[in-house]
């Protein structure tokens, strides 16, 4: 209907030109029409036109009265019956040499003229128009304007209803063609988001989108990209919460084995042995910072890390203690570096550090040995302190992190490209020195991989 009306209303300004176009050629035709029955009324021998004739050629001509102006002079050549009261004049020489857009003012007036004739009563008017080369030369006929406003009308109701035809014609084939490229795509759109929101989970509620190189198409495109990654997210989290109730099953099971495990590990320290009493204590603080990890896991039941209880400790214990826990180094095969001074001081949480050393030496570890070449391994520890902020960079002559692995780095089970591997290290990690307040990178380095650890001091120290 919107269509329709538009249409309408182009119509309508299109009306009111045509209809003062159309009244000015039906005034042109009487004028041509009283030409020619002046050029039979001065046919006649003296020119004298009887009275049944000059009745005719005015009937033929419908008008009341014809005059000419010709050489200066002005004669009448086809008088009425009666004396008549003129009413209006129109002067239809002004459009001579006019072109089709005109001057403003004139087309402007051409229109009022038109209208004035369904707004007044019947008049007797007066139209002049030229009458041969000479610009003073001009006929001018007497009629009444009730025979134009007839014809008017008739005109503007062919014009009316030609209009309507068309108007309902082009809403229908809009109507069609909004339907068919716009309406019922958006439908579609929408009933597969409904459709989908009901179980996001389910891939064959995923829309099939269409080949077009439009906006629809794109739409279409970019919501079922949305769509799959959002069921492959929900599919991973459902994976990830049965992940976590096993681990906390496991977790609670564990915690009871190391806790037994740590009863019998207290007595290996009353054994004089001089071997044992060196691994013992390195063997009970393994033993208690599992137990404390699985107390935790349990205690919080979710993956935020807990809190750090940070204190201002040396930084060399605790990377030699990663390096004996992980049985660093291994003679002939890997050569363990720990470049990190005697006096360095870091200010951080002992147990989340050493799970953070940890995790990146052990990913070192097994990279190298993975790649199964007669080379001899080398990871290196460095730190140092600028400021208030400590950086530890953990380093290794392997084979580096592949480009396809960047992308998705500390995120579980997507950053690892290791066979078997989960990618869990280094996103624990990541989480660890984040709560420190902290950065986890990877270096851009030439050979191997390089992480750096940058890790600032509270703030009232």
């Amino acid at each position: 209907m919107l269509t329709a009306a538009f249409v309408m209303l182009a119509e309508v300004l299109i009306f009111v030109p045509s209809i003062a176009n159309y009244r000015i050629n039906w005034l042109g035709d009487r004028l041509t029409a009283a030409r020619l029955a002046v050029l039979a009324s001065e046919a006649l021998p003296g020119g004298d036109v009887p009275q049944m004739l000059r009745n005719d050629l005015l009937r033929t001509a419908e008008v009341k009265a014809v005059a000419v102006k010709k050489d200066g002079r002005r004669r009448m050549v086809l008088p009425p019956d009666q004396a008549m009261v003129v009413d209006a004049v129109y002067d239809l020489r002004r459009m001579r040499g006019m072109n089709i857009f005109g001057e403003f003012s004139t087309r402007a007036g051409l229109i009022g003229d038109a209208l004035a004739v369904f707004f007044v009563g019947t008049r007797t008017i007066r139209v002049l128009g030229d009458n041969g080369p000479e610009p003073t030369d001009f006929i001018e006929i007497v009629l009444s304007e009730a025979p134009l406003r007839d014809v008017m009308v008739r005109h503007g109701l062919n014009i009316l209803a030609l209009s309507i035809i068309i108007s309902l014609i082009t809403a229908a084939l809009v109507y069609l063609a909004l339907s068919r490229l716009l309406v019922e795509p958006m439908m579609r759109i929408t009933h597969s988001m409904v459709h989908f929101s009901q179980n996001p989970e389910d891939p064959a509620r995923i829309i099939a989108p269409s080949d077009r190189s439009d906006e629809v198409g794109t739409a279409e495109r970019e919501l079922a990209s949305m769509q799959t990654q959002l069921a492959q997210l929900l599919l991973q989290k459902n994976r990830l919460a049965q992940l976590g109730l096993a681990v906390s099953k496991i977790n609670h099971d564990l915690r009871n084995m190391l806790a037994n495990a740590q009863l019998i590990s207290d007595r290996l320290t009353s054994i004089p042995d001089p071997t044992v009493q060196l691994f013992a204590p390195k063997l009970i603080a393994s033993l208690d910072r599992a137990i404390n990890f699985c107390t935790d896991s349990l205690k919080f039941g979710r993956a935020a890390e807990a809190a750090p209880r940070r204190d201002l400790m040396k930084l060399r214990p605790l990377v030699e203690e990663v390096g004996d826990g992980l049985g660093l180094p291994r003679e002939g095969a890997i050569t363990w570096v720990v470049d990190v001074n005697e006096t360095l001081r870091i200010d951080a949480d002992p147990e989340h550090l050493f799970r953070i050393v940890s995790n990146l030496v052990r990913n070192a570890l097994q990279v190298i040995e993975a790649q199964g070449d007669s080379r001899v391994g080398e990871i290196r520890v460095r730190g140092w302190r600028e400021g208030r902020k400590v950086f530890v960079e953990v380093s290794d002559n392997g084979p580096g992190v592949p480009t396809k692995a960047r992308a998705n780095l500390f995120r579980a089970f997507q950053g690892s490209q290791r066979k078997g591997g989960t990618g869990l290290g280094l996103t624990i990690a990541h989480e660890l020195v984040a709560v420190h307040g902290g950065n986890l990178q990877l270096l851009e380095t030439k050979k191997g991989a390089a992480f750096l650890i940058e890790l600032p001091d509270r703030t009232a120290l």
